[in-house]
């Protein structure tokens, strides 16, 4: 039997706590979500004042980087690439998006699974998700 490593609980609260520590410290809000290696959610926060729909978009984002082990920013630049780009809709599944601020933590060549963060400027989400990236890894 084939072993898979993956995200655990306590790797989903160490990315939460760090990506909340770097919104405080920006004074602003947003939504965090943490997935295992096949994109199932092991934690999500929408913090006080976040927009509803930024829940949704950050753990879709965090799937999308679990499940085809690159950055959702990557996706959504392939998808829209003047000579290359392709439809997203080829995925045949509504869950993959191409927004920033999804991002695979990888260890040993290995996706273990994603952290998303929604609410900001995609360049923000993706740092912060990178924070909480980097918070796993150190965990």
């Amino acid at each position: 039997m084939k072993h898979e490593p993956t995200l655990d609980d306590a790797d989903a609260e160490a990315a939460i706590a760090a990506v909340k520590a770097a919104l405080k410290a920006r004074g602003k809000t947003g939504a965090i979500a943490v997935v295992d290696s096949h994109g199932e959610t092991l934690a999500a926060l929408r913090q006080s004042g976040a927009a509803f729909s930024t829940l949704p978009i950050a753990t879709n984002k965090a799937y999308t980087a679990a499940r085809l082990r690159r950055p959702s920013g990557d996706v959504g630049r392939a998808v829209r690439h003047a000579e290359t780009g392709y439809d997203i809709g080829y995925f045949s599944d509504p869950r993959y998006v191409g927004f920033g601020g999804g991002i695979p933590v990888i260890k040993d060549g290995a996706v273990l699974g994603a952290v998303g963060v929604s609410g900001l400027t995609q360049a923000e989400d993706d740092e912060l998700a990178r924070i909480g990236a980097a918070a796993i890894a150190l965990a």
